[in-house]
């Protein structure tokens, strides 16, 4: 059995985690068009523009001031993260805003503050659980993303991890015919 994680490592595989996922979702939304991404299966469901504008608006609100603020910002409107906005370029200023905010709280994470607490909408959480929480949050809307992408490219769509028919390779060693992080 191995000794249990440091804080130097748990922030790290955290972080490495939501570098992973911010890929994934980047490689995805880039192989759609502008009609494609703001594009919804029907009236209740989210489109590409959406799931990135509302994961930027969750981590800005969330990792900003972690320390001394609630993680919901009074300036937070989540709701009108799901309306549409007028640019691609507009939701991607927001996702990029969104992940910068969450690299710099990640980046200035001590030992000393994993022992300590957050505070979202009203709710003490241990910053560990918080971290995980918001990683699955954000796990849960790439992955959407992914499916969505995937759906309107067709058969143009480029795999993100292993093509079909190349496991055996990739289980060997081989190449997974594809970059980036895995699925």
């Amino acid at each position: 059995m191995s000794p249990p994680a440091s804080a130097p490592d748990f922030v790290a595989a955290i972080e490495d985690e939501y570098h992973a996922l911010r890929t994934l979702a980047e490689r995805a939304a880039v192989q759609v068009d502008d009609a494609q991404f703001f594009a919804t299966l029907d009236s209740e469901a989210n489109s590409i523009a959406a799931l990135m504008k509302h994961v930027g608006g969750n981590l800005n609100s969330r990792w900003r001031d972690f320390r001394t603020t609630d993680g919901e910002k009074p300036d937070r409107h989540r709701d009108a993260e799901f309306e549409a906005v007028e640019s691609r370029d507009a939701v991607l200023a927001i996702w990029l805003r969104g992940w910068g905010t969450l690299d710099a709280a990640l980046g200035s994470l001590t030992p000393d503050d994993l022992a300590g607490h957050v505070v979202i909408r009203g709710e003490v959480i241990a910053l560990p659980r918080a971290l995980t929480r918001n990683l699955s949050h954000v796990a849960g809307h790439v992955h959407q993303l992914v499916l969505l992408a995937k759906h309107w490219t067709g058969s143009s769509w480029k795999t993100l991890s292993i093509p079909r028919g190349m496991s055996e390779q990739a289980r060997l060693g081989g190449t997974s015919g594809a970059s980036g992080p895995r699925v």
